[in-house]
């Protein structure tokens, strides 16, 4: 199956000022040179900790913020290229929803109009059709159409969510980013959202980018998974070869924190903890990013980048396998 998404050697650095004069004195560097596929009706899961960069590598291949290098492509075609004019033709096939349900929806427009901005934006609907639209995306992710008329706040988180949802499926699009959808709701609520996600995917043919940092969650929803870690993939595979093999000791650490509903098997667990935080993106160390909270990190970690590489079906960046 051919490739819907082509992410080539992604790079973002955000520009660090000091002075009077605003000189540029050093980069954050969100995103360091990953690249990844997204095959036509596959989920990839897109994990790591808070602050390693999945959120601008969404952002990025979406073009909300463009890449400082590298190249995305969309069905071929390559987006980094495109100028405003020509992106906004092609915006309708490429939607996201956002972390946050509350935040991400205008506390002044009506559900209903929030709905079917896009149907305007894009001309996607004729005055008749525009209610009729909008009652059908409601009752596509479980909501009663009558409900389009109340504002946000007069939602659930959950309903929030399901509207950002109608929002981002209004202009039927091929491609959605979802950014940690899940991780502002009850435990409840989320495993009914993602259900819908895996229903909407299988009978709308969509391809998911799927962001979150539970990789519970991710194992559910995904087809293939990437880890990232300060702005680098890590180890990339798909999902059950990942989980039931997992190479990179990053990997190792993230899957030992996620609980196991059985006192038994929970119990006799070995942890893999990981000392200090993750560091900085202004200053990164040298070498292997992970080396100076990897448990199995040899000299040549300290000194030498390593590159992903092909481990029997895993791509992993480590010195020490």
């Amino acid at each position: 199956m051919r490739s819907l998404i082509e992410v080539n050697n992604l790079v973002k650095y955000f520009p660090v000022t000091a002075g009077v004069f605003l000189k540029h004195v050093n980069d954050v560097k969100a995103v360091n040179g990953i690249s990844f596929k997204i095959k036509k009706g596959e989920t990839f899961g897109l994990v790591g900790e808070s602050g390693c960069g999945k959120t601008t590598v969404g952002r990025c291949i979406l073009q909300l913020d463009r890449p400082t290098s590298g190249e995305v492509f969309f069905d071929g075609r390559n987006l980094t290229n495109l100028s405003k004019r020509e992106l906004r033709k092609i915006r309708r096939q490429l939607q996201v929803v956002f972390q946050d349900p509350f935040d991400s929806l205008d506390p002044r427009m009506k559900s209903g109009d929030i709905v079917g901005e896009p149907l305007k934006v894009h001309h996607l609907a004729s005055r008749s059709e525009y209610r009729d639209r909008i009652s059908e995306l409601f009752l596509m992710v479980g909501l009663n159409p009558n409900m389009a008329s109340r504002y946000p706040h007069e939602f659930s988180g959950g309903q929030r969510q399901r509207i950002g949802i109608a929002r981002a499926l209004s202009t039927k699009p091929n491609f959605i980013v979802y950014d940690e959808p899940v991780s502002a709701l009850d435990v409840s609520i989320q495993a009914q959202i993602i259900n819908l996600l895996i229903e909407l995917k299988e009978n709308l043919n969509l391809t998911y980018l799927f962001i979150a940092h539970d990789l519970a969650v991710v194992r559910h929803i995904s087809d293939h998974v990437g880890v990232l870690y300060l702005g680098e993939i890590v180890e990339l595979a798909d999902k059950d070869a990942l989980y039931e093999n997992p190479l990179h000791p990053y990997t190792k650490a993230l899957l030992s924190a996620v609980p196991i509903p059985d006192y038994a098997v929970e119990s006799q667990r070995n942890r893999i903890p990981l000392s200090g935080d993750v560091p900085s993106a202004l200053n990164p160390p040298s070498g292997c990013n992970f080396q100076p909270r990897c448990p199995a990190a040899k000299e040549v970690c300290r000194n030498l980048a390593p590159q992903l590489e092909d481990k029997g079906g895993h791509l992993v960046a480590c010195h020490c396998i």
